[in-house]
């Protein structure tokens, strides 16, 4: 019997169109001698099945399962393709942890930890890794631009605390700039993330559960064009993305180290992309993605690739994971 597989995509969040592009191409690499694969679009509006016309059928959320021509469709297992919220932060794997239906991701906890920036930076600083200084605002702090420049320094960086794709981040040189930038971070998160600006080379590595074992793909550059890794650095080519990345042996075997100790002390499964900065061959930790971006341009597939892992092994493997 073939299971069935729902692939959700989609979600709440600013993300949802990056996210429905990572779900189409899981959909397209999936095996359907092996599975019976379904695109699932969880959005604010709706939860449906799309078949192969894009007709729509309903999810019945008791127990999430459809009918799509008088049968009666349930899930053996969920693949989470949905970048933010409800997939990101753990809210729908929940959900789906209480149905009993396996998922890709990490279990609901480590993917709500992981989302919330400033928590993970908590967690990992306990396990000696180096980090940014940062300060912490949730929307209603008194905002004293003085003292937050002479705490991190500037220039410096605003984040929302929980949110992707670079949505809401700034680059502040001024304390003018850190009141703006803080405003812009509002609009995404009513909590806030304000860090130090590292000097060095940036790398993006990927580290997956890969045939029961955990494996650190090989590592990519990110050398943006523009000021910083923002949006349009990272989905309309404004920056280069070298894999693999051109760091010395010895920062290579140090990020290695460091990227499968975070992998572990934050007791992550399933698929994950951190970003680190080394200063004086040191990587610091910037953040993690535990849904990161699953086109074929996107970084994770590239170090798959590079260690030679297809789409379809990479998609499948997940499956075989969950399922176990």
């Amino acid at each position: 019997m073939k299971k069935n597989i729902a692939i959700i995509m989609g979600g709440y969040s600013s993300e949802a169109d990056i996210s429905i592009k990572s779900g189409n191409v899981v959909f397209q690499n999936l095996d359907t001698n092996k599975y019976n694969v379904f695109r699932v679009h969880i959005l604010k509006d709706k939860w449906v099945v799309l078949d192969e016309s894009n007709a729509e059928y309903q999810i019945n959320k008791d127990d999430f399962s459809c009918v799509i021509n008088q049968n009666h469709i349930k899930f053996d297992c969920v693949f989470n393709a949905i970048h933010g919220n409800p997939g990101e932060n753990g809210m729908i794997l929940s959900y789906l942890e209480l149905l009993n239906i396996p998922h890709t991701s990490a279990p609901f906890y480590q993917m709500a930890l992981t989302f919330n920036k400033r928590d993970t930076l908590s967690v990992v600083k306990e396990y000696g890794i180096k980090t940014a200084k940062s300060i912490y605002l949730n929307k209603g702090d008194v905002i004293n631009t003085k003292e937050i420049k002479e705490k991190v320094g500037l220039p410096c960086f605003i984040k929302p605390n929980n949110a992707g794709s670079s949505y809401g981040i700034s680059k502040a040189y001024s304390e003018e700039e850190i009141f703006h930038g803080i405003l812009k971070a509002y609009n995404e998160d009513s909590a806030i993330l304000i860090e130090s600006f590292l000097e060095g080379t940036e790398v993006s590595v990927g580290v997956i559960e890969y045939e029961n074992e955990i494996k650190v793909l090989p590592i990519t550059e990110i050398v943006s064009e523009n000021d910083f890794f923002d949006y349009e650095a990272k989905y309309e080519g404004k920056s280069q993305e070298i894999t693999p990345a051109r760091i010395t042996e010895q920062q290579q075997k140090r990020v290695e180290e460091v990227a499968q100790n975070v992998y572990k002390c934050l007791n992550m499964s399933g698929f994950s992309r951190a970003e680190y900065i080394f200063v004086n061959n040191e990587p610091y930790f910037l953040e993690i993605n535990t849904v990161p971006g699953l086109t074929e341009e996107s970084i994770l597939p590239q170090q798959a690739k590079e260690a030679g892992i297809s789409l379809a092994q990479l998609f499948d493997n997940a499956i075989q994971m969950a399922l176990n």
